[in-house]
């Protein structure tokens, strides 16, 4: 959780998968602005199959493309923004929004962060490293990820909690590339974006179970709302 946070348990499959078809539409219309082909737009490739590997609706995915490429006549504005601070017991965040409506998203975020503490730009991003995060899974039992770190040209990787993935991490430029070259080294590419990882993470162990609980809780409810793309939080595997 070092890297990115991410829901734990199982929630209603149907509201679940919408947030995330949601959250992609936006980034295929984001990297369609560079042109509505994946072959010739690393950024659009990269999040065209992360879509795929969730099974989005071909007619969703296209029309995201066109969308985003300016090929419906409907205008798309979305603005990237950046939220600092913390979780209930000091846990440093970084949430990263896409949103329609600066004042909409900023009177939200200010909500959602009264039972924790938000910070101005620059007091909580200074103890996170930009990185490129790719989540792979292996292609056969027993691939070694460190091998196919070294081989593939990431800076380093972090094995998955619980269910066989690996996090390989690289520099921001090296993102496109090394997801191209893991499959080569016996990893299935599942999802690649650029984020940001916590330099001096919580660890849990300092944390009691209700206080974990409660830092849980407040991430998801952030994570619940519709401008929130991504949420890395400094709290460790």
């Amino acid at each position: 959780m070092g890297a990115q946070w991410k829901a734990k348990g199982k929630d209603l499959a149907a509201n679940a998968k919408g947030r995330v078809f949601g959250k992609l539409a936006k980034d295929i219309m984001i990297a369609a602005r560079s042109g509505a082909d994946p072959a010739s737009n690393a950024r659009l490739r990269l999040v065209v199959e992360q879509a795929r590997k969730v099974s989005m609706p071909k007619e969703t995915l296209d029309r995201a493309i066109k969308k985003g490429a300016g090929l419906t006549g409907e205008a798309v504005h979305f603005e990237h923004v950046i939220y600092e601070g913390f979780a209930p017991h000091r846990v440093p965040l970084m949430v990263e929004c896409l949103t329609d409506n600066l004042n909409r998203a900023a009177s939200e975020i200010r909500v959602l962060f009264r039972k924790g503490q938000l910070g101005t730009s620059g007091s909580v991003a200074w103890d996170f490293d930009h990185v490129g995060m790719i989540e792979a899974e292996p292609a056969a039992p027993g691939t070694d990820a460190e091998l196919a770190a070294i081989e593939a040209g990431a800076q380093d990787f972090e094995p998955g909690e619980e269910d066989g993935t690996t996090m390989f991490l690289t520099d921001p430029a090296d993102l496109d590339l090394v997801s191209r070259a893991l499959p080569t080294h016996g990893f299935s590419v599942l999802s690649a974006k650029l984020g940001y990882k916590a330099k001096n993470p919580v660890d849990p162990a300092s944390l009691s179970a209700k206080d974990l609980e409660e830092v849980e809780a407040f991430l998801a409810a952030i994570d619940a709302n519709d401008d929130v793309q991504n949420i890395f939080a400094g709290l460790g595997g």
